[in-house]
């Protein structure tokens, strides 16, 4: 797990969506804006897609408030296609799993166990199954290479690289509300110039 000031090498993450990211790869870290990197589970997930909505919903939001949204999926990029087409932000595909275990994102059984996280499982499972046979989503593939046990993580990394908030959720749900980014965002702007250099 990265905590609060670790530094993160610079690379390029090549987006599944290339509509959305305007079909060139991501810089991670951005030198002009916050990243918000959001480790999810497969592509399909209802639990993952009903916390996602809330970010589509506000992604301008976000964007005004100099946030880029990068967000991973143990999955294949043929697969995430199928997903996550009209999504505003990059989704990257992370089949291997390679960057989940760079940052330090795990699986465990307590994903689902956790009984915080009975309450959106369910409610995901229903909007996911309403949305299906209306014909707006798909079922996930049954079965899945990296499983479906994993936990979600969140990072905000700034323009030099350096984390600036980390959190690593302990159930399936447990992640930033859109709101609480957007405070975290606005307490590194206070921190930190709009190039990443000190203020």
């Amino acid at each position: 797990m990265l905590e609060p000031g670790s530094v993160i090498p610079a690379r390029l993450l090549t987006p599944v969506t290339p509509a959305a990211a305007g079909a060139v790869p991501v810089p991670v870290p951005d030198p002009e804006r916050l990243v918000h990197l959001q480790f999810r589970r497969f592509a399909g997930c209802p639990v993952c897609h009903l916390h996602l909505r809330s970010v589509v919903r506000r992604h301008a939001e976000i964007e005004a408030a100099g946030i880029r949204e990068v967000v991973l999926f143990h999955s294949s990029a043929e697969e995430l296609r199928t997903h996550t087409a009209g999504f505003p932000f990059a989704v990257v595909a992370d089949p291997r799993q390679r960057l989940y275990r760079e940052f330090g994102v795990e699986s465990s059984p307590r994903s689902l166990l956790d009984p915080r996280a009975w309450g959106p499982v369910l409610w995901a499972i229903v909007r996911s199954a309403v949305e299906v046979v209306r014909g707006r989503e798909r079922l996930p593939a049954p079965r899945q290479p990296a499983g479906r046990l994993g936990l979600p993580a969140d990072l905000l990394i700034g323009p030099d690289g350096r984390v600036v908030a980390a959190k690593y959720g302990e159930h399936v749900y447990d992640q930033w509300s859109v709101d609480e980014l957007l405070r975290l965002a606005s307490a590194a702007r206070n921190c930190v110039g709009t190039r990443g250099a000190p203020a």
